[in-house]
């Protein structure tokens, strides 16, 4: 009759070590053999089997709580609980592989909290020759526009549709410029009066301002996104004020600037 394995050489055939056969004893995966008379505990064939195939499981993704009860399954059963850790480990699989994402987009700069879409947006606007600290702002923006704009996907094709307006583009570069003026340079009123004449004679553009803000708590939401101007120059507020207080004068509704105007103006 065979003598049977040491726990050194069951281990070495499976391909573990012995502190894993030990462990798995533990959890009762593996019986535990009695001891011969030389007091060493003696592997059967049957006890490597049973080794091997939960040392296979576990490479598998299988939990170690849940290899036992597999392993004593019958067939039916053992495929179906096959099945079911296949299931979960293709969700882990695409969770990793989602945060892999993630961090590739975290390594090409700031784009973590954008969607794609959205970096496209800032790609265009790269190549119509905004400066960076202007893009770096915008997408600060974008950020804060989909936490705030629950229509997110309509906004950005109005964006995508003011992106495309040579004369538009233009009115924002100077905007952005105008942070260096003073609130009552001459030059503040005369492009809030350019800003409301191109956008009163394009209503789609109106949109941007019009169009994405639910009226229930507009004030608030617009509130937060008007923060952020206000903190960059004091010029800009004072646009802003006069251009929607040219719109408004000219029947444009700006639902949740109201508020805003009162208090900049």
């Amino acid at each position: 009759m065979p003598r049977g394995l040491t726990i050194s050489q069951v281990a070495a055939f499976a391909g573990v070590t012995v502190k894993t056969v030990r462990h798995y004893h533990r959890l009762g995966l593996i019986d535990e053999p009695r001891r011969d008379r030389s007091g060493y505990r003696r592997y059967a064939s049957a006890d490597l089997l049973r080794l091997v195939q939960a040392r296979t499981l576990a490479e598998a993704g299988v939990p170690l709580a849940e290899i036992g009860a597999i392993l004593d399954a019958d067939a039916s059963r053992f495929a179906a609980d096959v099945a079911d850790v296949e299931r979960r480990l293709t969700e882990r699989i695409k969770e990793l592989v989602a945060r892999r994402d993630m961090l590739h987009r975290l390594a090409s700069g700031n784009r973590l909290l954008l969607p794609d879409r959205a970096c496209a947006v800032l790609e265009r606007a790269t190549k119509l020759g905004f400066p960076a600290d202007y893009l770096a702002r915008i997408q600060d923006g974008l950020v804060l526009a989909k936490a705030l704009v629950p229509g997110f996907d309509d906004y950005l094709t109005q964006i995508e549709y003011a992106l495309d307006d040579t004369r538009y583009m233009a009115l924002i570069k100077r905007w952005w410029d105008a942070r260096g003026w003073k609130p009552y340079d001459p030059r503040v009123d005369e492009l809030a009066t350019a800003a409301a004449d191109h956008l009163l004679a394009n209503p789609q553009l109106l949109t941007i301002l019009t169009g994405v803000l639910p009226k229930a708590d507009a004030s608030i939401r617009q509130e937060l996104l008007d923060e952020r101007r206000s903190k960059v120059a004091p010029s800009w507020v004072r646009l802003s004020a006069l251009l929607e207080e040219k719109l408004r004068a000219a029947g444009i509704d700006i639902p949740g600037r109201a508020i805003a105007s009162r208090r900049s103006g």
